[in-house]
């Protein structure tokens, strides 16, 4: 499977672009979130590819950005969701804020996408409304049961925590409970080790 592309960008539109790697032109369906980041035609582009293959076509998915893949390929795992929509929903905004929408199950803001009905918006949140952590950075993210601010530091450690054994929800509790009793760590080790004696108290 292709999984990245690295070639000249022989002509792009808002949904789709042509890109040459040693002679071989691609033609690669992009969200218009990355076509805001291409360069000018006849430039070289780096694109992290998706290879979906049907019984009548193969077809290529591409990005810009790793999260923007990533983000694509959470979309499609859940049951009615393909690609193609997935790239429109992709279009509709920005990672971060789409992440922010769905980590806060915000529907008007998910409907108000093109091809996205109230069912389809419940089910993303539905799917995905605990895993936006990565994509969000330091934005705001509603956490089910206690809201706070979620980064990438506090996702690693709600993830160590549930492969250590203990519930999500147990975990995110607690470790809200160590945020609003004052300074918090910074560090990896000392924000879990601060965590997991709340969970032992």
């Amino acid at each position: 499977m292709i999984g990245q592309l690295r070639g000249q960008l022989i002509a792009k539109k808002p949904n789709q672009v042509l890109l040459d790697v040693q002679g071989v032109g691609y033609e690669v369906h992009i969200p218009l979130t990355s076509f805001y980041e291409l360069p000018g035609e006849g430039n070289e582009v780096l694109l992290r590819i998706h290879t979906h293959v049907r019984e009548d076509a193969f077809l290529l998915f591409g990005f810009v950005t790793q999260k923007e893949k990533d983000l694509f390929l959470k979309l499609i795992s859940i049951s009615g969701i393909g690609p193609r929509l997935a790239i429109s929903i992709l279009s509709g905004a920005r990672v971060e804020e789409l992440a922010q929408a769905i980590a806060q199950g915000n529907l008007a803001r998910l409907t108000s996408i093109p091809g996205v009905g109230r069912k389809t918006a419940e089910r993303v949140v539905l799917e995905l409304k605990g895993q936006m952590g990565p994509f969000v950075g330091a934005e705001m993210v509603e956490v089910e049961g206690a809201g706070r601010i979620k980064d990438q530091l506090e996702e690693d450690i709600l993830s160590a925590l549930v492969n250590l054994g203990y519930p999500r929800a147990s975990a995110e509790k607690a470790l809200v409970s160590v945020q609003r009793a004052g300074e918090c760590p910074r560090s990896f080790e000392e924000l879990l080790r601060r965590t997991l004696r709340r969970l032992a108290g």
